[in-house]
């Protein structure tokens, strides 16, 4: 099958997000049906979804992309505190007057979440709360005490685990510990992740009065058989309520996470979580891909059974199925995996180009340093990257040794840096350009050459000095950044480190 045979194109026509199913011999012993989306925006048709033969080349492991060098590949035997600490001054010093951004991991949960990938810890005694509250602060103090001026703090997110698992007066007292320490910079975004469940008018009310405005809602899928198999029970109704609220108390930016390629999800239950998430209205909507990683330890993915899972095409059906049904109500894609409404900061910083990928995922703050206080969590300091320990009793031993609780990093050379800005343009902007002088002219020909794929496939444009990403090649801007990721191509890894691209 040749690459005009993988899609439909038309131009000059302008309407809504049509989806036509068409079925088709696709060899010469198989016939599929499968979906094409038509996507026609601004007097042009863009691009259609590719067909399940793109899928079936392009759906292998891969990274999501919210650091460069990504974690598996980071030289951690030539990382020391010592460097991380230089790099986090030195990049403090230039961007403080911009601010910074705080990362707190909080990782209590109630229950096991058998989809969950994240660090967390299963416990219904909250009694760990206080102490871990008194550790995050003297964490916080270690390292305003290596800073060479008062932080001007521009954003907090707090993720977890579960951040409304901790009573709301503990984290008030969290809060303030931070700011009395800290000043504001001129532009604020303060968000946290709740859970529908457990998240009150009293969290909602103490952390509103605090300066966050921002609040994300676990939601996943509304069938009652995927939340069985992923154990993670919530009513519409339920969602509803706390959406209202969190809307009537002032939160301007309100966020649902839902996620496809869940166990027993098909076309129909999808259509009607789309359908009860568009009837609130959230400001925002991360659509996520499923990542079944259930070989790294520890993330509880073992509740329901590999075969239980959607294939890989419909897996891709699921997504454009919501997406088109997103579009078709007033939501636009921002980056791989998210959607807002025209109102909503995101969206407006997709439209002025400062859209912003971290390890936090997609923000529109634009600070240098983001510091990651608690139990696995990630810092950065755009030239050097440290992670915490893993485990909470080790975590809480080294801050009562009065010792950053330092587990791993990463110091990041002159080529990391060129790499790290290329496939930040491409995750946050779908498109990056270079210098005549960025690569050598070995380098550029080896990159062309694995680019070249994307271009065949028509997916990509190459220019001499860039790369555009077409409609259709957005499904696999994950597979896209991996051809400028020299630490994989060197690695060139023979087990299994990331989840499916697809």
């Amino acid at each position: 099958m040749n690459s005009k045979q993988r899609y439909i194109q038309a131009k000059g026509v302008a309407c809504l997000s049509l989806v036509i199913l068409i079925s088709f011999a696709y060899d010469k012993n198989h016939s599929e049906d499968f979906r094409f989306i038509l996507v026609l925006r601004e007097n042009h048709v863009i691009n259609i979804m590719t067909t399940i033969s793109l899928i079936q080349k392009y759906n292998v492991p891969g990274p999501r992309y919210t650091s460069y060098p990504t974690v598996p590949f980071w030289k951690v035997e030539q990382f020391t505190e010592k460097a991380w600490i230089e790099s986090l001054q030195k990049s403090f010093a230039e961007s403080n007057h911009q601010g910074i951004s705080l990362y707190i991991h909080l990782p209590y949960c109630e229950s096991l979440c058998t989809f969950c990938g994240c660090n967390k810890r299963i416990t219904k005694n909250h009694s760990v709360e206080e102490p871990y509250i008194d550790a995050l602060l003297k964490e916080w103090d270690m390292y305003t005490a290596l800073l060479s001026e008062t932080p001007r703090i521009a954003e907090i997110h707090f993720g977890g685990g579960t951040p409304s698992f901790f009573k709301p007066n503990n984290l008030a007292r969290l809060v303030k510990g931070i700011l009395a320490k800290a000043t504001l910079a001129d532009e604020i975004e303060f968000g946290f992740e709740g859970h529908p469940g457990n998240t009150t008018a009293e969290h909602l009310e103490v952390l509103y009065q605090l300066g966050f405005t921002r609040v994300s809602y676990g939601v996943q899928d509304y069938d009652l058989r995927v939340q069985t198999a992923i154990h993670r029970f919530q009513p519409f109704e339920q969602v509803k309520q706390v959406t209202e609220l969190s809307r009537k108390l002032g939160y301007s930016s309100i966020s649902h996470d839902l996620v496809f390629g869940l166990p027993f999800q098909t076309l129909a239950s999808i259509e009607d979580t789309i359908q009860k998430t568009i009837a609130l209205k959230p400001d925002r909507i991360a659509f996520y891909s499923y990542a079944h990683v259930p070989w790294i330890k520890g993330n509880g993915q073992r509740g329901f059974k590999d075969e239980d899972l959607p294939s890989p095409a419909l897996k891709r059906q699921l997504y454009e199925k919501g997406r088109a049904m997103l579009e078709a109500n007033g939501y636009f894609e921002i980056g791989m995996d998210h959607f807002a409404l025209a109102s909503d900061s995101m969206y407006v910083a997709r439209q002025n180009g400062t859209l912003n990928r971290n390890f936090m995922g997609y923000t529109t703050t634009q600070t240098k340093v983001m510091i990651g206080l608690g139990v696995s969590s990630i810092s950065d300091s755009w030239t050097a990257f440290a992670q915490n320990v893993k485990e909470i009793e080790t975590y809480m031993d080294s801050i009562n040794q009065n010792k950053l609780p330092l587990h791993r990093g990463h110091i990041l050379n002159q080529e990391d840096l060129k790499i790290r800005e290329q496939i930040l343009n491409l995750i946050c902007r779908f498109k990056t350009s270079w210098d005549t002088d960025t690569w050598t002219s070995e380098e550029k020909e080896a990159l062309f050459e694995r680019l070249q794929p994307f271009v065949e496939d028509d997916l990509i444009v190459l220019h001499d000095n860039g790369v555009e990403v077409l409609e259709a090649g957005k499904t696999f801007i994950r597979n896209i950044c991996m051809a400028f990721d020299m630490r994989m191509i060197r690695e060139n890894p023979q087990h299994r480190l990331f989840s499916q691209t697809i």
